[in-house]
């Protein structure tokens, strides 16, 4: 189970941004598998044993592997390198470097990307693995539909996420985590944050369900709810420091706020005494500001965005979560040609923020989509990266390493993952084209290794050309 550490680690530059984190321990490798107990007086083969109890089969060892990169992203640096050996021994990457200098060992299995582009695994810092409730479904197929969901990203290259709430399915996204972790799924590498803490000082009289977001309605309660996350396994703490969002009669953009500024600074406060991050899903207003004050680790959505706002969050090193695909959809212009009788959009003005972090120095936007299965179809979230490129102005190599290097970074990861190099679990993602020259590349993945698993390797489409 990975778990922070109460440990602030010093500012870390990434690209144009910088990341204060704390320290994390990294996501844990796959565990081999003990045989089960001698004799075998049962059915078939004599199996291992898998988590929990029960038998499963054996797992062969992943051996070493070597792949051939006619293109070679470096996250680290924002450069693009050509003809690259990458040799990797069962999860991990071993050796990174020029083909004339890295030899391949006697025995290794070769995997020819020779004539495609290899970049780290993609981390999608705004995940939602299950849908909402259906309902008449049961909380079991409702997980089904998460492992479809979460399956479904892994396929599509994302090998890593954060899941940012479980959308009123409790603490499910725990145990599928743990599953994944436990070798029982293939899915991505997940950070989750269970049922999320909502301001409830409005609604006196609701009644508990243990499958929601915990309502609070004082600092105390609120510290209560994060100390249950911590009990039961998450790895960072959601909140909700803002609410919908409305225009007023000449058109000013109008923000519902939640948590009082003291409740939401102690939670905050209990989150980060624990070793917990937060997360803070707000759009404008009143809210956006508590939010910054109190020093949520990471700004979702923020539509209403200021200049003097995000240079404080440059300053203090809060990363901003745009998720601009999933909020900039035709859905959001039908809500509000509804609302305000086709006066008055949201869009343009969330365009514009995104546009002013983009151009702000130091501050860290990370990538993340905002996938949940119902408004952004699993599996899809590079479009992101072409809506950060084409629309945000963000370089195609920055915006890859927000969706890399820099999202490791936000999540404590970055020894682990993040980047191709030695010592860090062989993630590893596949296209035909160039992704600097061509963001949308990034939407026609290839080839998937995740831990040194090959998860997809379809053929490659177009033979490598020179590039810079």
């Amino acid at each position: 189970m990975t778990r922070f550490r109460a440990v602030v680690a010093a500012a870390l530059l990434v690209g144009a941004g910088v990341v204060v984190a704390l320290e994390a321990q990294g996501p844990p490798a796959a565990q081999a598998r003990p045989l089960a107990p001698e004799p075998w007086r049962r059915t078939g083969t004599r199996p291992c044993v898998r988590p929990g109890s029960g038998f499963a089969q054996c797992v062969a060892p992943l051996g070493v592997t070597a792949v051939r990169a006619g293109r070679l992203f470096d996250s680290d640096t924002g450069r693009m390198l050509t003809n690259q050996v990458i040799v990797i021994n069962g999860e991990r990457i071993t050796a990174v470097g020029p083909d004339a200098q890295v030899r391949i060992p006697a025995g290794a299995r070769v995997i020819d990307l020779s004539r495609a582009t290899v970049l780290p695994g993609l981390i999608d810092a705004h995940t939602h693995m299950f849908n909402d409730p259906v309902a008449g479904w049961s909380p079991e197929r409702m997980t089904l539909m998460a492992v479809t969901n979460m399956q479904a990203d892994l396929y599509g290259g994302v090998t890593a996420a954060r899941d940012m709430g479980s959308h009123s399915n409790g603490y499910a996204d725990v145990d599928v985590r743990n599953a994944i972790n436990d070798g029982e799924l293939d899915g991505p590498r997940f950070q989750v944050s269970g049922r999320g803490i909502v301001w409830g000082a409005q609604l006196p009289n609701a009644p508990p369900n243990p499958r929601a977001a915990i309502v609070v309605r004082s600092a105390e309660e609120g510290r209560a709810a994060v100390r249950e996350h911590v009990e039961k396994g998450v790895d960072h703490i959601k909140l909700y420091p803002g609410g919908a969002y409305s225009f007023g009669p000449n058109g000013e953009e109008q923000y519902v706020t939640q948590y009082p500024l003291p409740v939401l600074q102690a939670i905050i406060d209990e989150a980060h005494k624990l070793g917990k991050k937060t997360g803070c899903h707000v759009f404008g207003g009143e809210g956006l500001q508590n939010a910054i004050t109190a020093h949520c680790d990471t700004i979702e959505h923020g539509y209403g965005l200021k200049q003097p706002q995000l240079d404080q969050m440059a300053a203090s090193g809060i990363g901003y979560d745009v998720t601009f695909a999933r909020y900039s959809s035709p859905y959001m212009d039908d809500n509000d040609a509804k609302n305000t009788g086709g006066k008055y959009r949201i869009v343009p003005l969330f365009e514009r923020a995104m546009k002013m972090a983009i151009a702000t120095p130091r501050l860290a936007v990370l990538f993340g989509s905002g996938v949940d299965g119902t408004y952004f179809v699993h599996g899809t979230q590079a479009i992101e990266f072409e809506k950060l490129v084409k629309v945000g102005g963000m370089t195609p190599a920055r915006a890859i390493q927000a969706g890399t290097i820099a999202n490791a970074t936000m999540m404590g990861w970055q020894k682990d993952v993040g980047s191709v190099a030695a010592g860090k679990f062989a993630d590893l993602v596949g296209v035909s084209g160039d992704p600097v020259a061509d963001i949308t590349e990034l939407q026609r993945v290839r080839f998937v290794m995740k831990g040194g698993k090959i998860i997809r390797h379809d053929a490659v489409s177009a033979p490598a050309t020179a590039t810079r």
